[in-house]
């Protein structure tokens, strides 16, 4: 099944891969090869001025899991990738049941993220259709990408790193988790937490233990959230607080699933880059999950039932704040990234 995907894209759409690395890391490719397909998302071999690299981008619509499913994303990918470059997608690329709702559906571009800004994920016509986690997925879709464009992080997936890079995201990570933690604990007798977090989840003893081998047991000292760090996790204690539940799911949906999801890819360059191998990336380790596939729909599941439970207004408000924890995301990106150019000057 992989090979003959691979064939077909690099044989009839060789257009499309060149756009893709373009719009996803690689603005100068000369040539691009799919090279994989797996149940997240697609890989490509980019060749650009400065050489060849490896480019994995997860599926628009989340996992899948049969066959027919591969088409519809590489389509939703196609269609990102235009969006992203400002270029109009050929016709034919637009799938049949949006075609059939007309035109004004479109997803929201990579510029448009933050708190308390209105992002639309359609009409209510297309919200009602779709299960809420799908909604989630695509209205929040340009906010991952700001958050994986920002200079410091696309350094580390690179590869181009350094390993103090990758300590001091393991030290912003503590705090995040710190405040998310708290959180969980605080909602976690409301039941319309429940089918959210485990024991399992907890990642808070395996920051510890990464944080102890990469920096000494002299480790609490030594570290500091950046500012952005610091406003993250007040806002997700200011959410606990409130008792918002939907808020605080806002906040675990993003980085969990985030760290479940692309932290795969990271843990796996950084261990290879810097020598490290279960001690120093065990906090991307979900292993005690199971099956990471049927984890991510089992809670794909649960926002379902959770959005059958919101209004209108408060799935608004929800996805507002899901907008907003990815736009804290990116402003930790870019003070980490101050703070290194600050320590270099």
């Amino acid at each position: 099944m992989v090979a003959g995907v691979t064939k077909h894209m690099n044989d009839d759409h060789t257009a499309d891969n060149l756009l893709i690395a373009k719009a996803f890391g690689y603005p100068s490719a000369s040539a691009s090869r799919m090279v994989g397909v797996s149940v997240d998302g697609g890989a490509w071999a980019v060749t650009d001025p400065e050489g060849e690299h490896e480019l994995s981008v997860a599926w628009p619509g989340g996992t899948i899991s049969e066959r027919p499913e591969i088409r519809r994303e590489v389509v939703a990918l196609y269609r990102v990738a235009c969006e992203r470059l400002g270029i109009e997608p050929r016709p034919e690329s637009e799938p049949a049941a949006q075609r059939a709702h007309g035109a004004g559906h479109g997803h929201h571009g990579a510029g448009h993220h933050g708190a308390g800004s209105a992002h639309p994920a359609g009409d209510g016509a297309e919200s009602a259709d779709q299960p809420f986690s799908a909604v989630i997925r695509t209205s929040s879709w340009g906010d991952h990408s700001d958050s994986e464009g920002a200079s410091f992080m696309e350094d580390i997936m690179r590869g181009r790193g350094t390993k103090q890079d990758y300590v001091d995201l393991s030290a912003q990570h503590y705090f995040m988790y710190l405040a998310l933690e708290a959180a969980a604990e605080r909602v976690s007798a409301d039941p319309a937490f429940a089918g959210f977090h485990s024991d399992a989840l907890a990642r808070i003893p395996a920051l510890e233990a990464d944080l102890a081998h990469l920096i000494g047991d002299d480790w609490r000292e030594r570290i500091a959230p950046v500012p952005a760090t610091a406003a993250y996790a007040a806002r997700i204690d200011e959410v606990a607080a409130e008792g918002w539940v939907a808020g605080v799911i806002a906040h675990h949906y993003t980085r969990y699933l985030g760290d479940l999801s692309g932290g795969q890819m990271i843990a796996k360059r950084v261990a290879k880059q810097h020598g490290l191998d279960g001690a120093g990336v065990a906090f991307y380790d979900f292993s005690e999950l199971g099956s990471p596939a049927d984890f991510k729909n089992e809670y794909r599941a649960a926002l379902d039932r959770l959005g059958e439970t919101l209004d209108e207004a408060e799935r608004a408000r929800m996805l507002d704040e899901v907008r907003a924890a990815y736009a804290f995301n990116t402003a930790v990106f870019v003070d980490l990234g101050k703070a290194k150019a600050a320590a270099a000057a």
